[in-house]
């Protein structure tokens, strides 16, 4: 198997790592052909974008980023990541930073309360329910992850179809 399947790690950006013995070059031209039809890539150097066009697209699709590299002479290196579009990704990571923030606000808080000696119910619940947010926000990001699986398949399949012609050395998760 090319790319180790994905497993019930605790990893919402699955990775992977595949050694072949080719050029630079010659990987690189593989990408610049015509893609299925129901994918868009777009290339800027050795860093290759991978994506559904638009009538494919839904919340949760995901998308591929893809590294090239070559550190000796005739073995290439492709390093990838699967992840949402960065505008959801960005937005999900703001929410975190967010609660995280507010958490860090209602504990000191209640430190405060709790060394003057007052109640300190009312920001022990805030705490609590920011948890219990941070879970939920977990959550949501693994039922995405498993609702854009097939999506995924497809996109591993896609990178599998595309460098068959190329010796594979090792293949790494």
């Amino acid at each position: 198997m090319i790319m180790s399947d994905l497993t019930n790690e605790i990893v919402l950006r699955a990775r992977f790592r595949i050694t072949l013995r080719t050029s630079l070059e010659e990987l690189e031209a593989i990408f610049d052909t015509d893609p299925v039809n129901h994918l868009s890539i777009k290339r800027l150097d050795e860093h290759i974008f991978v994506k559904f066009k638009k009538p494919e697209t839904t919340f949760w699709t995901p998308q591929l980023h893809l590294e090239l590299s070559s550190f000796e002479e005739g073995v290439s290196n492709i390093r990838g990541v699967f992840g949402p579009n960065p505008t959801l990704w960005t937005f999900f990571m703001f929410l975190h930073f967010g609660v995280g923030t507010v958490f860090i606000i209602l504990a000191i808080f209640a430190y405060s309360n709790y060394s003057l000696g007052k109640d300190i119910t009312l920001w022990s619940v805030g705490m609590f329910f920011l948890v219990v947010i941070w879970f939920a926000l977990y959550a949501f990001g693994r039922l995405g992850r498993a609702k854009g699986k097939g999506q995924m398949e497809q996109l591993k399949q896609f990178v599998r179809d595309t460098i068959a012609p190329f010796e594979r050395i090792n293949n790494e998760s």
